[in-house]
């Protein structure tokens, strides 16, 4: 948890987390024009903060350096 890879997955996760929420709020079928965009924007800080607290609550259960609860997989070269 105390390296930048973590702090740069958490980030990547927390962003990604952010534009769902927000999204999500904006495809319940209201024009844009007529979105409550303060408690749009609270709901997606709501998530963005829940990921950052999954990540960091997940640090050390998957690979190192990860904010991931599932380890590293190895994949098959083919070919």
């Amino acid at each position: 948890m105390r390296t930048k890879n973590f702090w740069l997955d958490t980030l990547e996760r927390a962003v990604k987390t952010f534009a769902q929420a927000l999204i999500a709020v904006i495809a319940v079928g209201t024009p844009i024009y007529e979105i409550d965009w303060l408690p749009g924007l609270g709901i997606a800080a709501t998530a963005t903060a829940v990921s950052v607290l999954t990540s960091i609550a997940s640090a050390g259960a998957g690979a190192p350096d990860s904010a991931s609860l599932v380890g590293g997989g190895r994949h098959r070269q083919v070919g």
